[in-house]
């Protein structure tokens, strides 16, 4: 069983590394049984700032990650120890990618909602 959210954006937290609030460290808080989300023009700039703060926290391992990825379709403990990355990385990895999708939607659309389960 995994968590979702959708609305503007739509996807599925990591299972066990992501928060189902980790879109609160994008400038916005969410509320209800359902965290619920809304970003706005105004808000880019502290999503970018945050997707940028999380790319130089990864650093040489951002590539790591995304060549990884590009490579395996899952992955467990001992493939990540092989390739030094811990689950804080991959945690931070699956921050950054929602992150980008925010970014992605507030350009596109103007605006961002969307609902996460708890």
């Amino acid at each position: 069983m995994g968590r979702y959210y959708s609305g503007d954006i739509e996807g599925k937290f990591w299972f066990a590394l992501q928060n189902s609030n980790a879109a609160d460290r994008f400038g916005r808080e969410g509320y209800s049984s359902f965290l619920q989300y809304y970003f706005d023009e105004d808000s880019l700039d502290g999503v970018e700032a945050e997707i940028a703060h999380i790319e130089a926290k990864l650093g040489d391992k951002l590539h790591t990650l995304d060549k990884f990825f590009e490579e395996h379709d899952g992955y467990n403990d001992e493939m990540l120890e092989a390739i030094g990355i811990t689950r804080a990385d991959l945690s931070e990895y699956a921050d950054l990618g929602l992150g980008k999708q925010i970014a992605t939607c507030i350009i596109e659309n103007g605006t961002c909602q969307f609902e996460a389960e708890l």
